[in-house]
Order: C-alpha cells, then sequence, then structure tokens
C-alpha cells in the first residue's frame, strides 16, 4: 500500500531523518519476525519517546494509516510485520523503576526481560512471566503478548501481576492508571469509551452461558483473542481497559510502561530428568505434580528426545526405548534446603507408582541443571537446524485440560502422521497441559500450502472441538491463528471481541489483520519466502535470539536482517531478468554491492550462536 504524501512529509517534520527509515534494503531487513511471515512495511519509524509516539498515533488515525509496533520481533505467529508503518523503539525506551523494595518494578517496553530480573535480582525477586525467550524479548512484546513461559502457569503471567500501565490509545489519549489524575481526566475526556466498555462489561455478567465459557477457558493458558476475562473479573472501566491491553498484540493501543507486581526468587533448586513408558504414564504423573509444590514439568515426547540426541548430560539410551516414551523435566524450589528436601522426598514418592523406563535423579548442582535446561531448550532450533532446504521450522502452541493431556498427544502424533510431518516433536509445559510441537513446511507450491492448509484445520477441530482447549496458550494469536479464533470460542465470545476492537481502534489503524480478521485464508497470506542463500544461512531459523549479543546491532544490520535482504537477492536471481522491474534490477545492484558486508554475516552468524549459547 502506498502512504498518503502529506502524512509522510508531516512525519519527516515530527521525526529526525535518521529514525525515519524508506530505503528498500532497511525497510526489507524489517520485513520479517520470527515467523513464517513477510511483509515489507512502506514505512519504519523510530520513536524516542511518548509525546512522539502520541503524535504519530494522532497522525495514523487522521490519515487512516495502519501503523504496527514492533519490540525484539521474537513473535512467532507473524504479529510483528507489516505492509504499512513498522513502528520500532530507540534505546530510550529502556527505564525502570524498582518499588517498594522489589515488590513491584515499574519497566518501558524496551527493556530486556532478562534485563527486568537482572535489576530485581538483588532483592531477590523476579517477574512473573519466563519465556523461553526471556534473554531476547522486551518488555513490550512480554505484555502485549501475555507472554509465560516455563514456570508461570496462568496464576504469575501478565494479565495476572499487572499492577498498573500507560497506554497510548488510537485517539491519541493518554491513559496512566497509577495516576488518579490521569484516570479522572480519562474518564472525562473518554465517556463514549467508558459507557461502552461498561456495556460490555454488564452483558459478559449477565450472561451465564458467556461466564461459564470465559472462566472454564481461563483455566488453562489462553492467548487465542482478546483477555475477555478482564470484562467479568474487573468491575472499574479502567482496570478493564488496562487488563484488555495485556495480551492484545498491539491491536488496541501502545504500551508506554508497565508495573508488575514481582515474585519472590527461590535461592534452592533440584533439577531431574525421568523417562516414562508412555503419554499415559506421563500424564498419570503430571496430575499428581500438580499437587505439590513443583515450579516446572516440562515434557520432551521420544522425536524430542531424539532432536538432542548427544547433548552434555542426555544419555544415549534415553532413546533407546521407542516411540512410546515421554520424559519429564521437573525443577522444585525451596526457600531453605530443608524445604527443599522435603519436597524432592514428596515428588519421589509420586513418582514411586511409575515404573520409571530410566532417570537422572534430582540434583541441586547447577551443572547439571544447566545441562538438563539446555536438552529442553534445545529442541526448538535442533529441528531447525536439520530441515531441508526451502522449508520453514513453524512452533505451534496448544493447551490441553489435563485429563485430555495423554489423548492430546497422542493425537498431534496421529495427525503427523496422517500429513507426513516424520520430523515433527512435541515439548512443552505440562503442568499446564501446555505443549509446543515443532515441524518443518515448505510453502514453495499449491500443494504444500493446502497440506498445511488442512492440517491446520485437523489441529483446530481436535484442539478446540474436540478437547475443549487452547488454539493458542502463549505465543499470541497472531496472523496465523486469526482465522480458528471464532472456532475455539464461539459467536457469541467472539462478537465481544469484534465489540472490543471497533471500540478501541475504529477505524482499524492498529495492527489490522492481526487477532480480529475476517478472511479464513489469512493464515496463507503473506508467507516467507526462502529461497537457497548459503549452507549456513539456510540453517538459520530467523528467531531473533542473538541480536542482543550481535556486535553488528544499533551500528549496521544483525544477521537476521542481512539474511532477509541476501533472500530477496537470491529470489530475485531465481525470478529471472525478465521478470525483475527496473527498479528492482537497480535495487538487486546495489544490494550486490553490499555483499562483502553481507559476507560478514556467516562470521557474525558462528560468533553470535557461540555468545547465545551462553546467554541463554
Amino acid at each position: 500500500m502506498s502512504l498518503p504524501i502529506s502524512f509522510l512529509t508531516r512525519v519527516n517534520q515530527l521525526l529526525p531523518k535518521h529514525r525515519v527509515i524508506t530505503q528498500i534494503i532497511q525497510r526489507r531487513a524489517y520485513g520479517t519476525d520470527a515467523s513464517f511471515y513477510q511483509m515489507t512495511p512502506e514505512l519504519v519509524v523510530k520513536i524516542a519517546d511518548l509525546c512522539e509516539m502520541q503524535t504519530l498515533v494522532k497522525l495514523a488515525k487522521e490519515y487512516k494509516v495502519a501503523i504496527t509496533f514492533r519490540a525484539a520481533g521474537t513473535s512467532l505467529s507473524g504479529q510483528a510485520v507489516s505492509d504499512s508503518v513498522l513502528v520500532l523503539l530507540t534505546g530510550d525506551w529502556n527505564q525502570s523503576s524498582v518499588l517498594n523494595d522489589g515488590q513491584q518494578i515499574k519497566v518501558q517496553p524496551g527493556l530486556i526481560g532478562a534485563k527486568v530480573n537482572q535489576i530485581l535480582a538483588s532483592h531477590q525477586r523476579k517477574i512473573g512471566p519466563d519465556p523461553a525467550s526471556i534473554n531476547t524479548c522486551k518488555i513490550g512484546g512480554i505484555a502485549a503478548n501475555n507472554a509465560s513461559g516455563m514456570c508461570c502457569g496462568v496464576k504469575n503471567n501478565s494479565y495476572h501481576s499487572l499492577r498498573d500501565i500507560t497506554l497510548v490509545l488510537a485517539n491519541g489519549a493518554i491513559l496512566d492508571t497509577s495516576c488518579p489524575q490521569s484516570r479522572e481526566q480519562f474518564t472525562k475526556q473518554n465517556t463514549g469509551l467508558i459507557e461502552q466498555i461498561k456495556t460490555l462489561s454488564e452483558h459478559a455478567k449477565n450472561t451465564p452461558e458467556l461466564v461459564e465459557k470465559i472462566q472454564r477457558k481461563y483455566r488453562l493458558k489462553n492467548t487465542t483473542g482478546y483477555g475477555i476475562n478482564a470484562l467479568i473479573d474487573f468491575t472499574d472501566p479502567i482496570d478493564i481497559i488496562a487488563h484488555l491491553m495485556i495480551g492484545s498484540e498491539g491491536t488496541l493501543g501502545f504500551i508506554a510502561d508497565i508495573t508488575y507486581d514481582t515474585v519472590p526468587v527461590r535461592t534452592h533448586v533440584s533439577t531431574g530428568l525421568f523417562l516414562f513408558s508412555s503419554a499415559d504414564e506421563a500424564a498419570a504423573a503430571v496430575v499428581g505434580l500438580q499437587q505439590l509444590d513443583v515450579s516446572a514439568a516440562e515434557l520432551l515426547d521420544y522425536r524430542a528426545l531424539c532432536s538432542v540426541r548427544g547433548k552434555p548430560g542426555l544419555p544415549d539410551t534415553f532413546t533407546e526405548y521407542g516411540q512410546s516414551s515421554v520424559a519429564l523435566l521437573v525443577e522444585i524450589e525451596g526457600i531453605n534446603a530443608q524445604s527443599l528436601e522435603q519436597k524432592v522426598i514428596a515428588v519421589e514418592g509420586a513418582f514411586s507408582q511409575f515404573t520409571m523406563l530410566q532417570s537422572i535423579a534430582f540434583s541441586s548442582n547447577k551443572t547439571i541443571a544447566e545441562q538438563l535446561w539446555a536438552i529442553r531448550k534445545g529442541t526448538f532450533p535442533a529441528v531447525g537446524a536439520v530441515r531441508e532446504t526451502g522449508t520453514t521450522v513453524i512452533i505451534e502452541d496448544v493447551a490441553f485440560p489435563i485429563e485430555h493431556l495423554a489423548q492430546g498427544i497422542q493425537a498431534l502424533q496421529s495427525l503427523f502422521a496422517k500429513f507426513g510431518y516424520d520430523e515433527a516433536i512435541i515439548f512443552g509445559h505440562a503442568l499446564d497441559g501446555n505443549l509446543h510441537f515443532v515441524f518443518t513446511q515448505a510453502f514453495n507450491n499449491h500443494e504444500e500450502i493446502e497440506k498445511y492448509d488442512q492440517f491446520m484445520a485437523a489441529v483446530a477441530v481436535l484442539v478446540a472441538d474436540e478437547l475443549s482447549g487452547s488454539l493458542k496458550a502463549e505465543h499470541g494469536t497472531g496472523r496465523n491463528m486469526a482465522p480458528f479464533v471464532e472456532q475455539e470460542w464461539g459467536s457469541d465470545a467472539y462478537q465481544l471481541m469484534k465489540d472490543i476492537k471497533s471500540i478501541f481502534d475504529p477505524d482499524n489503524i492498529f495492527n489490522p489483520g492481526v487477532i480480529i480478521n475476517s478472511d479464513p485464508k489469512a493464515h496463507l497470506q503473506n508467507l516467507k519466502a526462502l529461497p537457497k542463500a548459503h549452507d549456513t544461512i539456510d540453517k538459520c531459523i530467523e528467531c531473533g535470539f542473538c541480536e542482543p549479543a550481535c556486535p553488528s546491532a544499533d551500528f549496521t544490520l544483525t544477521p537476521r536482517q542481512r539474511i532477509a535482504i541476501w533472500r530477496r537477492i537470491q529470489q530475485l536471481t531465481e525470478q529471472g531478468k525478465n521478470k525483475i522491474s527496473v527498479s528492482e534490477k537497480k535495487n538487486c545492484l546495489h544490494l550486490k554491492k553490499i555483499i562483502s558486508i553481507l559476507e560478514l554475516t556467516l562470521v557474525l552468524l558462528q560468533a553470535c550462536a557461540r555468545k547465545n549459547a551462553q546467554y541463554r
């Protein structure tokens, strides 16, 4: 889409030239995130403060120009790409304030999650969300996607640990919920929005079927659609607005800062790995663990174990018991050595009723713990590294009621076999019934796209219809699951979500196409092109995890951005000269002039991979 000239003029008046990016090379570099979608923005802007953001939002509304906010770009469902205006944050959005001796922390959206925990470390506290990407993802993305993670569960996610929040809404209004004067002023100046929120909340609360559905579905991890539990959990419309923003993926407003209630860090930890004969046995063990004070129980199926065979700390014999075997990585925390020992004894007692195929006993040795977690975290990149050239690695994210966990594992494995995803693996956060499954997919012909479409439809039927689960547990709806939101929630709840979008963003300027999308094939649009580029580059899954440790960050393009450009060169080359426009020819020639710089990618990828392995 082309942007209005007058809009561009006013953006250039608002921002210094170096923060208004129009060059095709840089725009293409920002055209991908960690998902398998690709959209080239017409404009990329870098915003330095709240005043600039408010002015940009007002301009977007005035000219009906779509804008998409992006933090670290680790999004897995396509919510951080745009074909209009992509909004980035400068390094100025990294301020924090520790409150009440660490009981709370106020943070801006540009801070990396792990950095926030480092700030809190001296207070023996941390934020509740603990996504696997915490060393890379930023607070803005963590809150906007309601990311959870290994030990977070439901009770410690951003929704439940939110204390206060500062927002910029589509009309340019700013709301700081920590400030009584801001709450009062916002209420007076936005009476229409406030009344509409009250009406929605009253409707939800007065519809018993909706209340039952919302309460039931949010007992699970659930990031499918908007967090409509806010409509029944709160009475004050300001509190409802604040909590609706969590998990809204930048479609309702911009999060300028967030204040979290923090959780304690327990210093005494014990970790072990246990191999069960079947999903039924492992799921039964998880039910027992739910009754105990266990901080994490990570599940790995047989193929997941095979994908990391040879990793330090994992005996080869763990992969010799057949395809029905399932492992649980269990971690227990205590406030002191005595309490930890008591918890370990309780878990060992619960496990004694099962015939264990093999185990690595509970240990407080940090080296062993790091090895076991490296095994678990290595599964996703392991599949990506061995995929065929021209395929992308996809990680999906579902949750089942715990009583359906074993059935869900077995049914997913049956779907993998039916659709020929022989490399697919399953791992996840078993205490929450939250499973991730990873598989590789080509999108280079109609048959492959059709296969993916049919597979996703089958997954939706299995998870949403048959087993009453969540199609998205913690990765966000994005573009990938937007066509299936109504299928999971039903028409009544989905109408609430559409009403929420229209109330907050009547002109659809915030991240259109994400969460609410009327196109039943939206998940098949704007798929990332993956032409063969280079043996090293083709192994990269473009997750962005290396970027915080990248020596070229903030000086030139990161390896992920160079890869996006390099792939474009290969794509143009494959298309043939007769199919390339004059402007693309010029771009291609210009791109090839920087190949010498791009060659540095190979060195940087290897250096960052080594650094990232330590960092993670």
